[in-house]
């Protein structure tokens, strides 16, 4: 007896609600839009600049004080937050102190640094502070440059990739459920608040990855089906490919989930934004290639006489049973 995720044959019509599920797409986009510009995002040290200060001490975190501490130091916006994680034992409370990057400055000073330091041993004499890490400001801005061309160098070559495998419309498809994604989890990380760094990045990069993965497996089949069944209506085709690759992409997606679940609560506060990015790319890349991408090729159309040779790429494991 094999678990299955889903049915072995499924008849599911995908596109039944099309027009509320573009709109709904449409309407996430345009409040994640507004989210990101009204709300911001919450830079981490590495787009910021300025100085990370970790804490670790027996007594409990009281953010209140340890402000008060810093206060007549003068170092301008001072963060300080406490950060949780079911791995901490009963005496293991650990605080995060972020200093902006000072005017002038390409990084804090170490006088500065210990002198953070000090003004927090005055609270409790037996806190350490296992680590320190700073970035310029001129560095900082840096990085934020290149992580925009990074993800739009990754959009652009998904772009010509698919237009070069497939059709045009194909590539539309594409790139419409990849920018979905990515403002959907820029969206998410400026309402919760969830700091956002070079990991979250590398996060967008593979979410980009991932999700042009399961487009690919999908429009592969539609091409192959599209030479197969020449007469039948385009909604039919896709409706029977993406039925046919449903259970792969069930099968990736929850195995991919549950990897990234244990790595959510048991791989501790440094990554757990990079996790739980990935965790929510994995959900709406999945939701995308079907209801966006597909979506979008059923209203663009596609020819029917196609003269390119199926080389069969990405459909070998289309039919494994999920």
């Amino acid at each position: 007896m094999r678990l299955r995720l889903v049915p072995q044959e499924t008849t599911w019509d995908f596109f039944k609600r099309s027009k509320f599920t573009l709109g709904f797409s449409g309407l996430m986009v345009l409040l994640s839009v507004v989210a990101f510009f009204a709300i911001g995002l919450n830079f981490g040290i590495d787009f910021r600049g300025g100085t990370t200060i970790r804490t670790e001490s027996v007594e409990p975190v009281d953010v209140g004080a340890y402000r008060d501490a810093i206060a007549p130091l003068e170092l301008g916006d001072v963060s300080i937050t406490e950060v949780f994680d079911p791995n901490f034992g009963p005496d293991q409370n650990v605080a995060m102190v972020r200093i902006q990057a000072q005017q002038g400055d390409e990084s804090i000073s170490v006088e500065t640094i210990q002198a953070v330091e000090d003004a927090l041993k005055t609270l409790d004499p037996e806190i350490t502070f296992p680590s320190v890490e700073s970035v310029g400001p001129k560095v900082s801005g840096e990085l934020v440059m290149t992580a925009i061309y990074a993800v739009l160098a990754a959009i652009g070559t998904v772009l010509i990739y698919i237009w070069l495998r497939f059709e045009w419309q194909f590539s539309v498809g594409a790139v419409a459920a990849l920018i979905h994604d990515v403002v959907l989890t820029i969206g998410v990380f400026s309402v919760l608040q969830i700091q956002f760094d070079l990991a979250t990045i590398a996060a967008l990069l593979t979410i980009v990855g991932y999700s042009l993965n399961d487009t690919v497996v999908v429009f592969d089949r539609v091409r192959e089906n599209l030479r197969r069944y020449k007469k039948m209506d385009l909604r039919e085709v896709l409706n029977l490919s993406i039925n046919e690759t449903l259970s792969r992409t069930m099968m990736t997606s929850v195995t991919t989930l549950i990897a990234l679940i244990a790595l959510f609560a048991l791989g501790g506060d440094v990554i757990r934004g990079f996790v739980f990015a990935m965790i929510w790319g994995v959900v709406v890349g999945t939701y995308s290639s079907v209801f966006v991408a597909s979506a979008l090729l059923l209203r663009l159309g596609v020819k029917r006489d196609w003269s390119k040779p199926d080389g069969g790429a990405g459909t070998q494991f289309a039919d494994v049973d999920a």
